[in-house]
């Protein structure tokens, strides 16, 4: 079979091609190339900065022809490399051959030997990653992740007002309101944000085993720490950890997993509360000409949309979990495991994505059934017994808990009726009976926490 999205073992590329697309450009094979590249033509220039002794009549005039080999990398270029990895068995030493081969080109032939100069792979590969990994998440996965929580806070305003009856333990509880409830959802996912965005992306850089120990030998004048951290740290827009083995140890990197983890696990919290609100009748869904909700009940419209995201996000946590749990454990200076899972980083964030949208649709569709929430709350009227033993304790009212207790903990469906005729029973002021007969499910809403 030709390799097509019909054809795709991973629906991440197959089924849902079309969703994912945007993440190709950072975690496919050709985007790992690509930054590769990147990173060993801008380490190149770097020493031509200094400059190298041997690098000092390098012609400047041809940098921006070098930084155009990773800025108009084609897919044939890949291709090249990956055709001499077939011949080398090694994915870096073939980038540095293509380097070589671009540069003989460029008539560069007399600085070929420091294209890679005193790095090993992974000066490449602790670069190239989490460069690539924070761009991605800037620039497809952030913006995902923002447009979702403004629906969030787009509904929460727009419901700001709607009474509704909380449920704890899944039993009737003091009522609540719509909007707020979404402002819930919408504060966590702020600020897991932000804890999110405050994890550095870390990168390695420092020779084979981290010391530096063949540029040392090379120019030992030159202080290769503070060189790296300028490279890492300014040039390309990462945070170099300082003392390493072979690899970077991935304890930022596995912190970042874990912040994608939490917003992926408040989300999933969100799609459960919104089905179980369909499922409850609060929610109505949008219909669309066409669509068939079941092939045998033609009256079902499924909130299909909030399931597909569940089930996305409890993929990409999984393997968020594998990651943050796997990447800080290397034997000894290093083994090769890492390099192993770390090509699989854009799986998860492509799960997240594809559960962005599917939430995103899902919440887009809701039609608000205001009548089956107003009926719950009017059929709920046991609820008000907190607020009218509450006011009986501020006046000194004896056991008014346990008074409470034995209208409400019944059979008995408690009533409108029921309550005023038990208000009426006790011995109070008319003043004081008629501030309690005030309180219904619907007005005993507490504090206004949407817009504070």
């Amino acid at each position: 079979m030709n390799n097509s999205p019909l054809t795709a073992i991973s629906p991440v590329d197959g089924r849902y091609h079309s969703k994912t697309k945007a993440l190709q450009a950072y975690y496919s094979e050709y985007g790992l190339i690509r930054y590769r590249v990147l990173v060993e033509v801008e380490y190149f220039i770097a020493l031509t900065a200094i400059p190298l002794p041997s690098l000092k009549d390098f012609p400047k005039e041809q940098t921006e022809a070098l930084r155009d080999l990773y800025r108009n990398f084609s897919e044939s270029d890949a291709i090249w490399i990956k055709d001499t990895e077939k011949t080398t068995n090694h994915d870096v030493k073939a980038v540095e051959y293509f380097l070589k081969e671009k540069m003989t080109q460029l008539g560069l032939e007399r600085y070929l030997e420091f294209i890679h100069f005193g790095l090993t792979s992974q000066d490449i590969n602790n670069t190239a990653v989490p460069l690539s990994l924070k761009e991605g998440i800037q620039e497809a996965y952030l913006p995902l992740l923002d447009e979702l929580i403004a629906k969030i806070q787009e509904l929460e305003n727009e419901w700001k007002d709607i009474p509704m009856l909380a449920r704890t333990h899944g039993q009737a509880a003091s009522p609540t309101r719509l909007g707020k409830e979404l402002k819930v959802f919408r504060e966590r996912l702020d600020i897991q944000r932000e804890t999110l965005i405050a994890v550095p992306f870390s990168a390695k850089f420092g020779g084979a085993t981290g010391n530096f120990n063949a540029h040392h030998v090379a120019y030992p004048e030159i202080d290769w720490v503070s060189f790296s951290n300028h490279f890492v740290n300014e040039i390309l827009g990462v945070h170099r950890s300082q003392t390493t083995t072979q690899i970077e140890h991935y304890d930022h990197t596995a912190a970042l997993f874990d912040a994608l983890k939490r917003i992926n696990t408040i989300l999933i919290d969100l799609d459960r509360d919104i089905w179980t609100y369909v499922s409850m009748d609060y929610f109505k869904q949008k219909l669309k000409a066409g669509e068939i909700g079941s092939s045998a009940m033609p009256h079902k419209v499924n909130p299909i949309d909030f399931e597909n995201s569940e089930g996305n996000l409890g993929i990409a946590n999984a393997l968020y979990e594998h990651l943050a749990a796997k990447l800080p454990l290397s034997r000894l200076q290093r083994d090769l495991t890492d390099s192993t899972v770390l090509r699989t980083i854009g799986v998860p964030l492509a799960h997240s994505i594809i559960a962005f949208q599917s939430s995103l649709k899902g919440l887009g569709k809701l039609v608000l059934n205001e009548k089956a929430i107003s009926n719950e709350l009017e059929n709920n009227w046991a609820v008000v017994a907190e607020a009218i033993q509450t006011v009986l304790r501020r006046e000194g009212f004896e056991k008014p808990y346990e008074a409470l207790k034995g209208l409400t903990r019944t059979h008995d469906k408690v009533t409108k009726e029921s309550v005023h005729e038990f208000i009426e029973s006790l011995p109070l002021s008319t003043e004081l009976k008629e501030e309690l007969k005030l309180i219904e499910p619907t007005s005993y809403l507490g504090i206004q926490l949407v817009g504070k």
